[in-house]
């Protein structure tokens, strides 16, 4: 599942189609797509995991789920998209997503603040939502995605291995500076893998994610196939991230 610097990629490489109007439609999609044709589009943007393209009175939301992708003027040959916008400068097209309209201004849906890539961001609302359910662990807050929006497997695995936490510490034990280290890397690493993804050198970086050996200390990492109640799969080293409890 793409996770939000992917999106944010995205929304950077469809940026050139804002202001242009919508000159072809089509797609698999069950979402009555007509009505984007001749709309002028607003912007696009991105909210975490989701890419919106928006117009005057609607947006369109945009999911890649597991499998999901796109094209830029570079349609796969022999592959119908789930969504194809063809503009005068252009063409976007995106497979395998799951696609909903949202009435209204994207203001009314979506919190800008808890988008850990977005100039928006509000670190102190992290922080208090975080105290707000100290039973949580550390894995699964940071999936969250009404608390760090963006933010994937990838990055929850390398950004607990970089604070020395273990995925499964309640966040209400915590220590404040450890709280804090929690709330800043999950934007500081989610900008270092869109720079990472963008030159094309982002599993170079792993320290964690899908490797067997922890490069701090050598000892052999814990995988977990399924962790917490979001049931993803861990990587951690039980010699160096520490486990809090309540």
């Amino acid at each position: 599942m793409p996770e939000g610097p992917s999106i944010v990629i995205l929304r950077e490489q469809a940026a050139k189609f804002a202001g242009r109007a919508v000159r072809e439609v089509s797609g698999n999609s069950r979402q009555d797509l007509a009505r984007m044709q001749g709309r002028r589009l607003r912007a696009a943007c991105s909210w975490g995991k989701h890419f919106l393209l928006d117009f005057d009175d609607f947006a369109l939301r945009v999911h890649l789920l597991l499998f999901g992708s796109y094209r830029i003027d570079d349609p796969k040959p022999g592959t119908p998209p789930r969504l194809h916008l063809g503009f005068d400068n252009g063409r976007l097209d995106l497979y395998a997503c799951s696609l909903r309209f949202l009435e209204g201004a994207l203001d009314a849906h979506y919190d800008w603040s808890v988008d850990v890539m977005a100039d928006a961001w509000d670190p102190a609302q992290a922080r208090r939502r975080l105290r707000a359910s100290p039973a949580v662990i550390a894995a699964d807050a940071l999936l969250d995605q009404e608390r760090f929006a963006g933010v994937g497997n990838i990055i929850k695995n390398e950004v607990l291995w970089r604070i020395r936490v273990h995925p499964e510490s309640e966040v209400g034990a915590l220590p404040p500076r450890k709280l804090g280290e929690l709330v800043k890397q999950a934007r500081e690493y989610s900008f270092d893998f869109l720079a990472w993804k963008k030159a094309f050198v982002l599993r170079k970086h792993y320290q964690v994610h899908t490797k067997t050996t922890c490069p701090r200390d050598g000892t052999r990492l814990t995988y977990r196939k399924e962790l917490g109640c979001a049931r993803r799969r861990a990587f951690f080293c039980e010699h160096c991230q520490k486990r809090y409890r309540l």
